[in-house]
């Protein structure tokens, strides 16, 4: 007997319009702010990293939500497409970190670091079985993916605040 699926993409849609619209929304505002503090950012490293990974966040999150909204995709596709969205957003998260401990500047946070690699872990693990066709995969891949929207937003205002405190007090 064949067990119907349980995923319907119809239920989604308002979830991934909702997230993918404040992902890249975010993702221009961020953009937008560091734009107007570029020489404090790529000065130190730390910052320079924190903000590539604050923007390939956003960024990977439009995507995913971008591609779970095309049509005629079974629960495998969105699964593998997700999953490596988040694998190569969650690389370039956790590359930032080694990359700034290397070169120096201000220290990163290691909490900050781990808890942003394994909400990216939880992203894999959801995003790898619900293309293996366990829908609660999906459940466990969108609530992390909220999550590190959430988490970016915190890292977003450390990042202005780390900024401005290197800067020199106006004359």
């Amino acid at each position: 007997m064949l067990v119907p699926d349980p995923y319907r993409p119809e239920e989604w849609r308002d979830f991934f319009l909702m997230v993918g619209g404040a992902a890249a929304a975010l993702m221009g505002l961020v953009f937008v702010s560091l734009s107007l503090n570029l020489p404090a950012v790529v000065r130190d490293a730390t910052h320079r990293y924190r903000a590539i990974g604050t923007l390939t966040n956003f960024a990977g999150i439009f995507v995913v939500c971008a591609l779970a909204l095309m049509g005629g995709q079974d629960p495998a596709t969105i699964g593998i497409e997700w999953l490596v969205v988040s694998t190569f957003a969650g690389g370039v998260y956790l590359y930032g970190y080694v990359r700034a401990r290397i070169v120096g500047g201000s220290p990163p946070s290691v909490v900050r670091t781990v808890t942003g690699t394994g909400l990216y872990a939880a992203q894999i693990v959801g995003a790898a079985l619900f293309a293996a066709g366990h829908t609660a995969g999906l459940y466990i891949a969108a609530v992390a993916m909220v999550l590190v929207a959430a988490y970016s937003v915190s890292g977003a205002w450390l990042l202005l605040v780390g900024v401005h405190q290197g800067e020199p007090p106006p004359s």
